[in-house]
């Protein structure tokens, strides 16, 4: 069954007032076929490759480790902002756990491969949005859109953004 045939086969039902309701049974089956085609993708393959390797390299599971005490140490640091003693230290440390990590050819190629799924869930969310109305909003997808950090205002109420 083609994809166009599959959305087609989704009934709507009226309700009394004259409002529509999607089947709402029908639409899981189909968002459970779509994801079915998902996972079945190479891309997804890749991922899961990639995952398993990552999860039997003992240098990566060291290197996590680190990187994650390193992390808690930055974390206890940024409570304070800037201002911490310690905070440019932490924040290096951190940065130099996160590189070795990321030298790593199972850690590069894992997230990687993240990367595209996440590309592709999005593109997949955005047509669905557009085939329902071309100006709806759909969140975007960039990692430095906004926040604490990035120039914008994120909201987060410190008062230190944008």
């Amino acid at each position: 069954m083609s994809v166009a045939s599959s959305y087609a086969a989704v009934p709507v039902h009226r309700a009394e007032e004259g409002v529509s309701s999607l089947d709402m049974a029908s639409l899981m089956l189909c968002a459970y076929e779509l994801g079915d085609w998902i996972n079945a993708s190479a891309e997804v393959a890749d991922y899961l490759y990639w995952k398993q390797q990552v999860w039997e390299d003992q240098e990566a599971a060291e290197r996590q480790k680190h990187f994650l005490k390193v992390r808690e140490t930055f974390e206890e640091c940024q409570r304070f902002g800037r201002f911490h003693p310690d905070y440019h230290a932490a924040k290096d440390a951190m940065k130099e756990a996160q590189d070795r990590l990321n030298e790593l050819e199972s850690v590069r190629r894992y997230k990687e491969a993240e990367q595209i799924i996440d590309e592709m869930l999005h593109e997949v969310s955005e047509m669905i949005a557009r085939s329902v109305s071309d100006t709806i909003k759909v969140p975007g997808n960039e990692k430095s859109a906004g926040g604490c950090g990035s120039g914008g205002a994120c909201g987060c109420g410190s008062g230190g953004c944008g």
